[in-house]
């Protein structure tokens, strides 16, 4: 069954609206890797029709959310969303432009594994309007791989990446994790050579969090695994630096390097606190303010209340955030990107005082060079040196204990 979620009354906004981004969590994977927190299943095509089904209704029942924005940003996360069928894509893709204004030269990302991409598919996601893709690399050591539980090999992400570019898919972002299990420094200067060797645009290289409820961090309980001395991980991140520059990317979010014109433009937008809708089971809203949302994280609840009949709502939690926690997630934020923490907005939004008592926090780490507070332009960026103390700064500036 396929359920239309086509409105008779087109969206209102016009492409100078203000802007609101749209995440879509598709939340399938064929298998669990090891490290992975994000709500996924394994379950099979007849959930994921359904599920489909049910985030059309959920674009219907949620438009008047930004019936007055512009969209200049969808994502597709998850999970995989490769996994999809490209015409149930083309079903979610259909749906969402009845529901939502998206602007002519919007960005559409797709997350994708490469043993998920073929020429035939890479010409489809195209002609529907996917304009950049995102592919969950995580390293080229073909050992390391078989141990994240990964299912592609490294000579599949590099056909993965030439195959997308074929197709005319240019913008391509591919993720990489330093600090795996069996990782060193010489593994890691292989695999920032391989991904920067490749015709890509974007790189998100992070480093290896172990979360609770994790297969990685059963592993670490039972002793079979271990983590990466923290001297060492820094100097894969003081490696990842240096190449980066060298190769002419643009360092512009302490994970994330870009060539020039290629930042990502949706994640940039929750850096800035721009307003998003999260869709699908387990996503996350923000209304540019102080409201933000969560999709509960269960498929067979979500699609069961938007297939009844008549459909209930998206089953979800609301939270109301205090000005100083608002605050607090603008400090984090900004200060992870080279932009940096503008202060004269940080007062005019949130008040003077707060503005002192951050400035006052920063204090010394600008006097031990952590922090450099442009004065000229009123703004606090985190050096070199802060960088790979990053959350130990941005922790003394928070208000909320």
């Amino acid at each position: 069954m396929t359920i239309s979620s086509a409105s008779p009354t087109p969206p209102v906004a016009s492409d100078a609206a203000p802007a609101c981004g749209l995440y879509i969590h598709v939340p399938f994977c064929q298998s669990r890797c090891i490290y992975c927190d994000f709500y996924s299943t394994t379950f099979g095509r007849d959930m994921q029709r359904a599920y489909v089904d049910a985030l059309c209704r959920e674009m219907a029942e949620r438009r008047g959310e930004a019936e007055h924005h512009a969209v200049p940003t969808v994502y597709f996360g998850g999970g995989t969303p490769s996994m999809l069928p490209d015409d149930a894509l083309e079903q979610v893709l259909t749906a969402l432009r009845s529901a939502f204004h998206v602007i002519d030269e919007a960005e559409l990302t797709l997350e994708a594994n490469p043993d998920d991409v073929t020429p035939e598919r890479a010409a489809r996601w195209r002609a529907m309007g996917i304009n950049r893709v995102s592919l969950g690399v995580q390293s080229f050591q073909d050992a390391i791989l078989t141990v994240l539980r990964r299912r592609h090999t490294a000579a599949e992400a590099r056909q993965a990446v030439t195959t997308l570019v074929a197709a005319g898919l240019t913008n391509v972002s591919i993720d990489l994790i330093y600090g795996l299990p069996g990782h060193d420094l010489t593994l890691w200067r292989q695999d920032v050579a391989e991904a920067l060797a490749l015709p890509v645009t974007h790189l998100s290289a992070y480093a290896l969090t172990i979360e609770e409820g994790t297969a990685l961090a059963a592993m670490r309980t039972k002793g079979t695994v271990g983590e990466v001395d923290e001297e060492d991980s820094l100097s894969m991140y003081e490696l990842l630096l240096d190449a980066t520059a060298q190769a002419g990317f643009e360092h512009y979010e302490i994970s994330n390097f870009s060539r020039p014109g290629y930042r990502s433009r949706h994640n940039g937008s929750y850096w800035r606190g721009t307003p998003y809708i999260g869709l699908g089971p387990g996503a996350h809203s923000f209304d540019g303010n102080a409201t933000r949302r969560q999709n509960l994280p269960d498929v067979k609840r979500y699609t069961a209340a938007l297939l009844a009949t008549p459909a209930r709502p998206t089953p979800a939690m609301v939270e109301r955030l205090s000005a100083a926690e608002r605050a607090d997630e603008r400090i984090f934020t900004a200060l992870r990107t080279c932009d940096g923490l503008d202060l004269h907005r940080l007062a005019a939004d949130f008040g003077d005082d707060i503005c002192r008592t951050v400035l006052s926090a920063a204090a010394p780490h600008i006097a031990a060079g952590r922090l450099v507070h442009d004065a000229a332009h009123d703004v606090l960026r985190l050096s070199r040196r802060g960088l790979f103390v990053s959350d130990d700064v941005m922790s003394d500036l928070m208000l909320v204990e």
